[in-house]
């Protein structure tokens, strides 16, 4: 690197530490977007699918009518009122219904102005929904019992999910995908890191009569047996009941030009994703040429809500 190259980045970085805002980010060179949820939403939607020629919601495939809208939340909770985000007041939140198998999801949408490195940032922390009563049966849950560290609220807590929509080369689709599974669906704590070694059912595969999933079903991959496991048991900070907020870094890498998962990195944990699959569709998909969408989704496996929050995200790319 040239002496006006590292005087720039240098530059570069100082401008970015100097911004309480950004500093605490390590983007790539151009940011797309920086989403600090206290002044909105900044464009993160409920994902609801596709529906006919009449706007007819009742076209909508059954397990995508109701993935609920994100919301902005003050963090609030029953036993210590308002917590706020890791700065200022509101965050982003999904929150599931209380079914077990309930997804929310909410979805940022762009479109590639070149190919390569695309990075995700966030700040994020997860919960269950604290469970109030007399009923000493609440104090165990899928193997969990209460003795003052474990809670069983943390078993409570199926799995949250980071993922990429892309579209390009004349409509070669994928998706990219994490997901932290943190339960497995008999609740028992598993805690790793999963990917889907099939492509998401879509739409026209339903229009097409190749695919129909039920209201509850794993909208990314439905048949459990395809997550597969690209990481060790990883232990998150739950801290110890539903309403102790520890916000967590993450930092997700992909390359649009190979098509390729690049690295995780969870706090000071760092995977490499480079041998991780990314299923592509066999068939072409029309109208998604240079899509680029992001979404992080929710999804309990027992019949309590479990909600994800998110402090700011910030996307940003090399070309």
């Amino acid at each position: 690197m040239s002496t006006s190259q590292t005087s720039a980045t240098d530059l570069r970085r100082a401008l970015l530490d100097a911004d309480p805002r950004l500093s605490r980010f390590n983007p790539l060179p151009r940011i797309l977007a920086h989403d600090d949820f206290q002044t909105g939403t900044h464009g993160w939607t409920e994902l609801i699918g596709n529906f006919d020629g009449n706007g007819n919601l009742r076209t909508v495939d059954d397990h995508m009518r109701d993935f609920r809208p994100p919301q902005l939340s003050s963090c609030t909770f029953f036993d210590t009122g308002t917590h706020g985000a890791l700065s200022g007041t509101y965050a982003l939140k999904l929150a599931t219904r209380p079914i077990a198998g309930h997804t929310a999801v909410g979805i940022r949408r762009l479109t590639m102005a070149g190919k390569g490195l695309v990075q995700l940032e966030t700040y994020f922390t997860y919960k269950s929904e604290a469970t109030l009563g007399q009923d000493p049966a609440n104090n165990s849950f899928g193997g969990v019992e209460w003795d003052g560290n474990l809670h069983p609220s943390e078993a409570q807590f199926g799995a949250l999910t980071v993922a990429t929509d892309v579209c390009g080369d004349g409509g070669t689709r994928y998706h990219t995908v994490a997901r932290y599974r943190n339960t497995t669906l008999d609740n028992a704590l598993d805690r790793r890191w999963v990917y889907p070694a099939v492509p998401e059912p879509t739409p026209r595969e339903h229009v097409q009569g190749k695919a129909s999933l039920a209201y509850l079903a794993d909208f990314t991959a439905p048949d459990p047996d395809d997550w597969k496991p690209f990481s060790d048991p990883m232990e998150l900070c739950y801290n110890e009941v539903p309403t102790k907020v520890n916000w967590h870094y993450l930092r997700w890498l992909i390359d649009t030009d190979a098509r390729k998962n690049v690295e995780l990195q969870i706090n000071d944990r760092v995977i490499d994703m480079r041998d991780v699959p990314v299923p592509v569709y066999e068939e072409k998909y029309e109208s998604l040429e240079t899509l680029l969408n992001f979404y992080f989704s929710v999804r309990t496996h027992s019949n309590v809500r479990n909600f994800l929050f998110l402090d700011s995200v910030l996307i940003s790319v090399d070309w």
